[in-house]
């Protein structure tokens, strides 16, 4: 491996399973073998199977619910499941609903320092078995305390409600978005994501685990009445189920290569990583992010918003991405084209890695020359990647 800063760093593979409903059909699959059938996928389709994958440096999986079947760091148990041999390491993150695109983050820095040649990033939740929270609710129980009781979180904001519905809501009011509005957001994010599917346009990045091949969550019969007639989750709010994220249980991992890497094992790059960036914002609107990290990251990769011809911005809630829309101009035709969250659903620390996965092959499919990824997190945080098209 060279020392030289900043090399290129190449995305070579890309594959993620099917996005199963809260208990579906990955409900009774352990997160490890749901990671490891994904991580062993991705590897035999670029001839790195078996004893060829000691030639991976790092996996490095997102997961936000560490606790349970998802504890001990499950990117090493994942990495051992998927039979790579017993001498590549794993490391586990946290960047809360991030997690999985921090973890291409941290792969693509040790390719550009020169630290490492092929990583494999990714991430997985089954949230069917492991509930958002659970930590925290888990550790309350027991007597250990919760996140934010601690004496200067107090001076700083006080005994303010912390939760992403509370933000999402804030979001709604800043911004005057109507609730009708955030129902035919959904309403098409649905007709999106059931005409992907319908196409087969998600086929060649699905890994078939457990029988399960397609995503469960968008939904064909959901109308604009029957979003009506839901009741908000706060009295006198807006938000309803209807316009907040679905969840859900997935993975999805990407392999990054450096040039070297790409060269060595006879790989073919999708993309490469041009830019990336991470911000911090408001913890109590908490999902406002998204629009100061893509500011950041197209200043970092010398681009206007008009020259990016596809944006992932993850559907946490439907006025999460109206906001940002309002914001950066950038327009419903070049936004989430595939559907989001809303309608395929959100498990936790995989989602990062599932956008990027669906991004990269609708690029190839599209011609697109590049796209940008971005994700609201807990406690106020994004990040942001741009990927640009080999």
């Amino acid at each position: 491996m060279g020392a030289t800063p900043n090399r290129p760093v190449y995305i070579v593979g890309a594959v993620r399973s099917a996005v199963g409903r809260r208990k579906g059909g990955h409900a009774g699959t352990h997160p490890a073998d749901l990671g490891g059938h994904v991580v062993a996928a991705l590897l035999e389709r670029r001839g790195l199977g078996g004893d060829a994958g000691a030639a991976v440096d790092d996996v490095i999986f997102g997961c936000v619910s560490q606790i349970g079947a998802q504890s001990t760091n499950i990117a090493r148990i994942v990495a051992l499941s998927a039979g790579l041999p017993e001498s590549v390491p794993g490391t586990t993150v946290d960047r809360q609903c991030g997690s999985s695109q921090q973890a291409v983050h941290f792969a693509a820095q040790a390719i550009m320092s020169g630290d490492q040649d092929l990583v494999v990033a990714g991430g997985v939740e089954v949230m069917t078995r492991i509930p958002i929270a659970s930590s925290a609710v888990v550790g309350a129980e027991h007597g250990m305390g919760m996140p934010r009781e601690g004496g200067l979180w107090a001076e700083r904001y006080g005994d303010r409600e912390i939760s992403q519905f509370r933000g999402a809501q804030l979001i709604a009011d800043h911004w005057d978005i109507p609730r009708t509005e955030m129902e035919a957001f959904a309403l098409s994010s649905h007709a999106r994501a059931v005409a992907a599917r319908e196409k087969g346009l998600f086929d060649e990045e699905i890994v078939e685990v457990n029988g399960l091949a397609r995503d469960e969550g968008p939904r064909a019969d959901t109308t604009a009445e029957k979003m009506a007639g839901l009741e908000p989750l706060s009295e006198g709010g807006t938000l309803t189920a209807a316009v907040s994220s679905q969840i859900s249980d997935g993975a999805a991992a990407l392999l990054l290569a450096s040039a070297e890497a790409v060269e060595r094992h006879g790989l073919s790059p999708l993309a490469t990583v041009r830019a990336r960036a991470v911000v911090g914002s408001d913890p109590v609107m908490m999902l406002t992010g998204p629009i100061p990290a893509t500011e950041k990251v197209l200043a970092k990769a010398g681009l206007a918003a008009g020259d990016v011809e596809l944006y992932e911005v993850n559907e946490a809630f439907a006025p999460v991405v109206l906001a940002w829309q309002r914001e950066t101009g950038v327009g419903a035709d070049r936004t989430n084209l595939l559907g989001g969250a809303i309608a395929l659903g959100h498990p936790l620390g995989a989602t990062g890695a599932r956008l990027m996965t669906s991004l990269v092959h609708h690029m190839r499919r599209t011609g697109a020359s590049y796209g940008l990824q971005t994700m609201c997190e807990g406690g106020g945080m994004a990040n942001a990647t741009i990927l640009e098209r080999v």
